[in-house]
C-alpha cells in the first residue's frame, strides 16, 4: 500500500491549522496516519511552518511521496533540497 506524506485539516471552522502527517493513501484525510512530521500554520503572518527534517527524509527514503500541497511546503522550507542532495550522493553540509 502506498505511503503519503499529506496535510492534516485541523482547527474550528474558518480557522485552519494544518498537520503534516505520514499516512496510507486510502485513509481519509482527517483519518488515521502514521507519523507526525510538522505543521502548517496559513493564518499567522509570515505563516508559520515547523518540519522534523529528520523524520521528513527518513519517510522520504523510505519511499513516502508527498501531495503537491505537502511538497510546495517541504520546498518553501528546504526539506526536498536536501533529500536530492542525498539522494544524488552529494553532502548537503561540508563536513569539517
Amino acid at each position: 500500500m502506498a505511503v503519503r506524506i499529506r496535510l492534516r485539516r485541523m482547527g474550528a471552522k474558518k480557522r485552519p491549522f494544518y498537520r503534516l502527517v505520514v499516512a496510507h493513501s486510502a485513509s481519509p484525510r482527517d483519518g488515521r496516519f502514521i507519523d507526525t512530521l510538522g505543521y502548517y500554520d496559513p493564518l499567522t503572518d509570515p505563516s508559520t511552518i515547523k518540519v522534523d527534517e529528520e523524520k521528513v527524509l527518513l519517510w522520504l527514503s523510505r519511499g513516502a511521496q508527498p501531495t503537491e500541497s505537502a511538497e510546495s511546503l517541504l520546498k518553501r522550507v528546504g526539506v526536498l533540497e536536501k533529500f536530492q542532495a542525498q539522494k544524488a550522493g552529494t553532502p548537503s553540509t561540508p563536513s569539517t
